[in-house]
C-alpha cells in the first residue's frame, strides 16, 4: 500500500446523507508522519535511502552516461553507412538515453520516493491495522488528517487517533503527550482501562 488513505470527503458526504439526520457523527483525527516517527528503527530508513542513492542511483547514472557516450561515438562513426532501420533504432535509443540524463534529477527523485514507499510500507501496514481497530472500537464516523484541522481549533485530545493507535501498538510516546493523555482521561497510565474484575466465588 503506497498511500495511507483515510475517509475522503466524498465518502463522508455519502455516509452522512445516508444516515438519519439525528445520527451522531464522531470525528477523529490522525497524523501519519507523527505516528510513523514513533516506531523504533524507523530512522534506519534514512540510512538505507542514502545507501540506495550511492550504491544504486549513482552507479546507474555512471552506467547510463557511459553507455550514452559509447553509443553516440559509434553512431557518429557509423551512421552514414547504417541501413535506414538500424539508423532509426540507434537514433531512438540515443534520444531515450539523452532524455534520461537530462532529466536525471526528476528521475532519481521518483526512484527515491518509490524506494521510500517500499521501506516504509511494513510500518504503514501495522499502523493501518491499528487505526482500523481504533476506529471500530471507538465507533468513529469520520477520520480527518490532522493537517486539515484549522490551527485556531483545539480538537479533543481523546479523539487523537495517532495516540490511540500508538498505544495499541505499544509505541513509546513523548512524556508530554503521556502526561496530557493522563490528564485528559483522568487515568494514571496511558494504557486502556482494564476490564472489571469478576466477583470472587464463594468459599
Amino acid at each position: 500500500m503506497k498511500k495511507f488513505l483515510f475517509v475522503c470527503v466524498a465518502i463522508a458526504a455519502v455516509t452522512l446523507f445516508s444516515n438519519s439526520a439525528s445520527a451522531q457523527v464522531k470525528i477523529g483525527y490522525f497524523d501519519e508522519q507523527a505516528a510513523l516517527s514513533l516506531f523504533p528503527g524507523i530512522a534506519k530508513i534514512d540510512t538505507l535511502l542514502n545507501s540506495y542513492r550511492i550504491d544504486s542511483l549513482q552507479e546507474e547514472y555512471k552506467y547510463t552516461l557511459g553507455d550514452y557516450q559509447r553509443r553516440d561515438s559509434i553512431f557518429k562513426k557509423d551512421s552514414a553507412t547504417m541501413p535506414p532501420k538500424a539508423r532509426e533504432l540507434a537514433t531512438r535509443e540515443l534520444l531515450q538515453a539523452r532524455y534520461k540524463l537530462v532529466n536525471w534529477t526528476e528521475y532519481s527523485q521518483q526512484m527515491e520516493q518509490a524506494k521510500y514507499e517500499e521501506l516504509v510500507d511494513p510500518y504503514r501496514q501495522k499502523l493501518y491495522a491499528a487505526v482500523q481497530e481504533v476506529v471500530a472500537e471507538q465507533k468513529y464516523t469520520l477520520v480527518l488528517k490532522a493537517e486539515t484541522i484549522s490551527p485556531y481549533v483545539r480538537p479533543n485530545l481523546l479523539d487523537n487517533i495517532t495516540i490511540r493507535a500508538a498505544m495499541k501498538l505499544k509505541l513509546p510516546l513523548p512524556k508530554e503527550i503521556e502526561d496530557a493523555w493522563k490528564a485528559a482521561t483522568g487515568s494514571s497510565t496511558p494504557a486502556p482501562a482494564k476490564p472489571a474484575a469478576k466477583p470472587a466465588g464463594k468459599g
